[in-house]
């Protein structure tokens, strides 16, 4: 079951958009069949030219789904953002059935909940960390990883190879194709 957290940005958020907006994404408790408890952070933003974009972001134990669209009118921006959300839990379900079959596991679990701290500017050198995320890396294989890359919406995505049991990394090249960085341990 999902809960809501929905934020607006220049846009008084009425009850009708939260309605909409709730009424729209738990279409997708269907894939999950009611065992997921998790929360949806809705971002709305209204800009100067009228233009609406919604973005949304659920954190599950299994997978992050992330979409953001932009439009001229907010209510169709949800329906888009929702429909994207709906295809990329289709596809990831649709491989990781596949993988479990071809390779025999069972539950593939994957975290990736991932705190942020923002750290303080020291110096205006560029050397200085912004950003921290801790994850935890669970085992799966290079296109598993690919897949959640691109669902996150990353160009690399850190991972534990399921064969080998190093620490990995997959990249998307300038190229549109992706590398693989594997770690000797």
């Amino acid at each position: 079951m999902l809960t809501y957290n929905v934020r607006g940005e220049n846009i008084e958020v009425t009850e009708a958009i939260r309605n909409y907006v709730e009424k729209r994404i738990s279409k997708l408790n269907k894939f999950f069949g009611g065992s997921v408890t998790a929360t949806a952070h809705v971002n709305l933003k209204v800009y100067p030219d009228k233009t609406a974009k919604v973005e949304v972001t659920i954190p599950l134990s299994f997978l992050t789904l992330r979409a953001e669209e932009t439009s001229p009118d907010l209510y169709a921006s949800i329906d888009l953002v929702t429909d994207k959300l709906e295809r990329q839990v289709r596809k990831f379900k649709t491989k990781i059935n596949r993988k479990s079959r071809e390779k025999g596991f069972g539950q593939i679990d994957v975290d990736t909940s991932a705190s942020a701290e923002p750290k303080p500017a020291e110096d205006d050198d560029n050397l200085t960390v912004v950003r921290t995320k801790r994850v935890s890396l669970k085992p799966m294989d290079s296109q598993e990883a690919i897949l959640q890359m691109d669902m996150l919406g990353h160009n690399f995505f850190i991972f534990e190879d399921a064969d080998t049991n190093g620490t990995s990394i997959v990249y998307k090249r300038r190229d549109g194709r992706y590398g693989l960085i594997e770690t000797n341990e």
